[in-house]
């Protein structure tokens, strides 16, 4: 390939990764942030500004990892006494290590064929 390739030109190999079903996206890098807000906001809302995104698009995206996973990722709480809030949830924490372990490979795997590529 590098002879195909202009020398004065500098390249990168460049991919994104997704978890999907024939129905639905289930991961990917946006859902990993997602997940990782919520970790830390502790709540769907604060998650979503920390992203620009909008409550409604958050939600949603919850709400379709939920759907797709055995277990809940995500719970919520409805205010009250103690007022609310978002958990991730064990198995929701272990996706997220799976997933960013899975990135890790995806991205070493892209800058391996970059090396030999180019």
């Amino acid at each position: 390939m590098k002879n195909l390739l202009r020398p004065d030109l500098t390249f990168r190999l460049t991919g994104r990764l997704w978890i999907e079903s024939a129905d639905d996206r289930f991961m990917g890098i946006g859902r990993l942030e997602l997940l990782r807000h919520i970790q830390e906001q502790g709540s769907i809302s604060r998650a979503a500004q920390e992203m620009e995104m909008s409550y409604k698009r958050a939600w949603d995206l919850v709400s379709s990892l939920n759907a797709q996973s055995a277990r809940p990722l995500v719970l919520t709480q409805a205010g009250g006494k103690r007022g609310g809030g978002t958990v991730v949830t064990a198995e929701g924490e272990a996706l997220i290590a799976a997933f960013e372990g899975l990135q890790a490979r995806f991205q070493a795997f892209l800058a391996a064929e970059a090396e030999r590529l180019f």
